[in-house]
């Protein structure tokens, strides 16, 4: 029953109802949320494999920097609403900004 399932297994039967109608592209809102760090980086794994496997892109909206560390290629980062600064990983880990800062150190 879909009650007895660990939070891992809803995530990955999700992914794969959704990849069943062959999308373009996929939405992802907090997929690690809930999860611990191992199935975390199995689910972040997955979302790279479907997206090499299935030719698909992702948007992936997450506070879980380690998901976003492993799946992103280009990050955004919203502050009230609007985008404070839109480039890649490491430009947001060397970052001086203030805001970004208290995300990535």
């Amino acid at each position: 029953m879909p009650s007895q399932l660990s939070g891992g297994m809803r995530k990955r039967i999700s992914l794969a109802r959704t990849i069943i109608v062959d999308p373009e592209i996929i939405l992802y809102d907090e997929p690690t949320t809930g999860l611990d760090p191992v199935t975390s980086e199995e689910i972040s794994i997955l979302i790279m494999e479907v997206q090499k496997k299935y030719k698909t892109s992702s948007i992936i909206i997450t506070h879980d920097l380690n998901c976003a560390r492993h799946t992103a290629n280009r990050i955004a980062m919203l502050d009230e609403g609007k985008v404070h600064k839109e480039s890649t990983l490491k430009e947001f880990e060397n970052s001086h900004d203030e805001l970004i800062k208290s995300f990535f150190h």
